[in-house]
């Protein structure tokens, strides 16, 4: 058998602001938007990277869902984004006014800083 993890739901609060910040901030590619009914969407973005696994952008319906918006994981770090050029993307995060909340710092892993997506969510860039 084979196996691989295709997508991962993001909770957002709005699919266009959701994909306007990932494909025109981190350079990610809308792959698929398709409308499924009046409310809700089939939203893909992944970054450039190949067999990168895509994100699901799933816009918050409940309360329950709207209050997990930008909290994911209980204020941890949730996604890991691996890089081949740092410094370009660490340069890209600065231009775009992303917030840095740690390093850059080098580990036995590379070098990595954390940052926060449009709500709030922590990433990791690991080069």
């Amino acid at each position: 058998m084979n196996h691989r993890l295709m997508h991962i739901a993001l909770v957002v609060a709005d699919y266009d602001e959701a994909i306007a910040w990932y494909t025109e901030k981190l350079g990610f590619t809308l792959v698929e938007d398709t409308r499924l009914s009046d409310v809700k969407r089939w939203v893909l973005v992944q970054p450039s990277g190949e067999g990168s696994c895509q994100l699901l952008l799933a816009k918050a319906a409940t309360d329950e869902q709207k209050s997990r918006v930008g909290n994911q994981t209980g204020g941890r770090v949730f996604l890991f984004l691996h890089t081949d050029d740092f410094e370009k993307d660490h340069q890209n995060l600065m231009k775009h006014k992303i917030k840095i909340v740690r390093g850059p710092v080098v580990e036995e892993y590379g070098k990595v800083l954390v940052f926060e997506d449009l709500y709030g969510n922590l990433w990791d860039l690991i080069g």
